[in-house]
């Protein structure tokens, strides 16, 4: 049992009942490393809602996997310090959520070993991201499970996994994404660089799998229909996770006379492409996916101000004093630089699980489902809401340009790097979404 003391949070209303009832939960928060690492918890008067997070926690996205960690135990905090789910007397009343943390060491067989432990365990809420491949095998897992065994059906609620194909042919009942899918996240991108007249030739990078495939044909998609006089120079992908010197790569972005470069890669594998490129005195732009964070800024410098574009639904500087005040909230949960990685759908990924059980009154898979259908919320002055044709959060983007930390709108780094994101855009959630392809079956 690791126990936690919360920081004082302002950016959550606490009504009477929940204050009264989280002081007597405080100490019903449960946080286990893995299943079969874990002490028993205590005893609690009340059983808790158990959630578990299966995601890469050893190997080359370990730091991916602990950086989400971070993100959903700080959500789950919040809900426990305010107390907890409310739910009927026979339901069992206010009821903590319990986290649990299952590695699936980045491999998709080891992924459904931890989904059928956390199932034995107790948890009928799955959380996983950090992976589209790993993401579509949970979902047949869970599919077949729940259709076998309904009695223990499980919920699967994906916060990162962005191949577009999971709200589209392989939606699920069972699977709600938080995160805009890659095609959303590129037209985000595509406003931006479609503005630049000066650019005329880009090279294409990504991971040699579902996500980075989905990534690159939506680029060249794009790019044909906004800015057709723009060239591709380089089209490539390589083995995810396994490319320690991505120096021949920079060498041939920086030889084909690219001048900006479009990738979803993330994790180390943005990292040290983007090291490579400024070792090899690549000095073009890079426009990304996940280039705010987890070492990306640092790894470039002084060479990635005005040069590296990022997309996410929230960043540190976001204008507002709600934005601003959650984002001191978190520094001050995980005061380590290093630690400083805190995604908004994350919060409202978590925020969205309690509204649907109160709004179910009950914690089984399916009442949740269909209130999760329905889930609107708000945060820090962001909101969001599921679409029930696909259950694809529809949520507002914003795109940064890096840029020295205390230039005009940075007044945060990322990561203690001196370097961070000024909000260049902010598009409306009414402008982000996009059609789908689901032909949901429902129960």
């Amino acid at each position: 049992m690791l126990n936690f003391h919360l920081a004082p949070l302002k950016i959550a209303v606490q009504t009477p009942w929940r204050f009264a009832v989280g002081v007597a939960f405080a100490a019903a928060c449960t946080v286990t490393a893995s299943h079969a690492q874990t002490a028993p918890p205590r005893a609690s008067a009340v059983p808790p809602v158990k959630v578990a997070m299966i995601e890469s926690l050893s190997g080359a996205f370990a730091n991916t996997g602990e950086a989400v960690f971070r993100n959903i135990l700080w959500a789950v905090d919040r809900v426990n310090a305010r107390g907890g789910v409310l739910l009927p007397a026979e339901a069992g009343g206010a009821r903590p959520l319990a986290l649990s943390r299952y590695d699936s060491k980045g491999q998709n067989e080891e992924a459904l070993s931890a989904l059928r432990a956390a199932i034995d365990d107790g948890a009928r809420v799955v959380m996983q991201g950090n992976s589209s491949a790993t993401a579509a095998v949970l979902i047949d897992a869970i599919n077949k499970h729940n259709e076998r065994d309904p009695d223990k059906r499980v919920l699967f609620l994906n916060y990162s996994a962005v191949d577009p194909i999971l709200t589209n042919e392989k939606c699920s009942f069972w699977h709600f994404r938080f995160d805009a899918h890659a095609d959303m996240r590129m037209a985000a991108l595509m406003s931006v660089l479609r503005t630049d007249s000066a650019l005329k030739r880009v090279y294409l990078i990504g991971q040699d799998y579902s996500f980075g495939q989905a990534v690159l044909r939506e680029a060249k998609k794009q790019l044909a229909t906004q800015r057709p006089d723009v060239a591709i120079v380089g089209d490539e992908l390589h083995a995810v996770g396994r490319v320690k010197d991505f120096a021949p790569y920079a060498v041939k972005i920086k030889s084909s006379g690219a001048q900006a470069v479009i990738t979803g890669n993330w994790g180390n594998d943005l990292t040290l492409l983007i090291k490579a490129a400024r070792e090899v005195g690549y000095t073009g732009s890079f426009y990304t996916f996940y280039g705010n964070a987890l070492g990306a800024p640092a790894a470039i410098g002084d060479a990635g101000i005005d040069k590296v574009v990022a997309v996410a639904e929230w960043m540190p500087n976001v204008p507002g004093a709600q934005s601003e005040a959650f984002y001191q909230s978190f520094r001050a949960r995980f005061p380590k630089p290093q630690d400083d990685y805190v995604h908004m759908r994350m919060q409202l990924m978590v925020e969205a699980l309690a509204q649907s059980i109160e709004a179910a009154g009950s914690v089984e898979a399916t009442a949740i489902a269909r209130q999760m259908e329905k889930a609107n919320v708000q945060l820090a002055g962001r909101s969001g809401r599921m679409r029930a044709a696909d259950h694809q959060f529809q949520q507002p983007l914003v795109v940064g340009l890096m840029e020295k930390q205390g230039a005009q709108g940075v007044t945060f780094d990322v990561e203690g790097s001196g370097y961070g994101f000024r909000v260049v855009k902010d598009i409306p959630a009414a402008q982000t979404q996009q059609p789908h392809s689901c032909q949901m079956q429902r129960f």
